[in-house]
């Protein structure tokens, strides 16, 4: 009790801007300070703290630090979800959008260069950028030249399996109000209505966040894609892309492999939602060529679906 007093008195002289006073209790003299000695704490795009941890990284009274916290999240500088505050749109945005982007592309270069090998098929690694995806890297050698897609290049979110498995783990009113109620119409097959997009994001989350689309990007082309997945949020998504008529199913295991081996070397083991009953063997995180090769071999032979 006396602590959520003295927390609660500090709180009114820090807003009544008696200094001398603020001064004796060690905090910093300024809102922007104390603001920046919380965003100082999050050391990296991922990181992510209760709010316990952030008043003890900050020495700050714990009804100061949480009053400032929900204010930058209202101000979307962090966001805040089950696992605690991260940075949020606009702190990335500055800067740590291109650290997060970097450190998210040297984790999957190898995983992502040995599917293409693999598959002998396109991959992209992807980011949810507003309701466009970006593209952060394109494999597939020659085969890469015959996809209209480049790496620094955007496509609608809505219109491709990438961005589709991304908004899948968004919360349903975050896809509203990133849409509006307007979805744009890539080809003749792209989702055109708010309520069709919903009803595909649950399809995509009852098959562990595999997503498929065909020609509704580009009318001859297909393509499977899974979410790489952070405590809260899609940290990004893998797919591979084929011709229109492409059994892009038998190569779906690898994808929704390949995007949790890409987690796992971000984020450790990140807790997932129950695997469905043909659950795909887990990549190891030596020996990635093999491992995909087999794989391949295994789905060719009919036995994942």
């Amino acid at each position: 009790m006396a602590s959520v007093l003295r927390d609660s008195a500090i709180t009114d002289i820090v807003l009544s801007g008696d200094t001398d006073v603020v001064e004796r209790y060690g905090l910093p003299p300024s809102m922007v300070e104390r603001m920046t000695l919380i965003m100082d704490v999050f050391a990296a795009p991922q990181t992510r703290l209760t709010l316990e941890e952030v008043t003890v990284k900050t020495n700050l009274p714990r009804s100061t630090t949480h009053r400032i916290l929900e204010q930058l999240v209202r101000l979307r500088w962090l966001q805040h979800g089950a696992s605690g505050y991260g940075l949020g749109p606009r702190a990335l945005g500055l800067g740590g959008r291109e650290v997060g982007h970097g450190a998210l592309r040297t984790a999957a270069f190898p995983l992502l260069h040995a599917l293409a090998m693999h598959t002998d098929m396109v991959v992209h690694l992807a980011v949810l950028d507003g309701d466009d995806i970006y593209y952060l890297d394109k494999f597939g050698g020659q085969a890469a030249t015959e996809v209209p897609s480049r790496v620094g290049g955007r496509a609608p979110a809505h219109c491709t399996a990438a961005g589709k498995a991304m908004l899948a783990w968004l919360a349903p009113e975050q896809v509203d109000s990133q849409y509006d109620g307007m979805l744009n119409r890539r080809t003749a097959r792209s989702i055109g209505d708010l309520g069709v997009l919903h009803h595909e994001l649950s399809r995509i989350r009852t098959r562990n966040g595999l997503a498929f689309e065909r020609g509704e990007c580009f009318p001859h082309l297909a393509c499977v894609g899974a979410a790489v997945r952070g405590p809260d949020t899609p940290i990004g998504a893998v797919s591979i892309v084929g011709d229109i008529q492409a059994n892009l199913e038998r190569l779906a295991p690898l994808v929704i492999n390949t995007a949790q081996a890409i987690t796992e070397q971000l984020l450790g083991d990140v807790p997932q939602k129950p695997r469905p009953r043909h659950e795909p063997v887990a990549l190891p995180h030596g020996g990635c060529g093999e491992a995909l090769g087999q794989l391949v071999a295994m789905g060719e032979r009919g036995k994942w679906f």
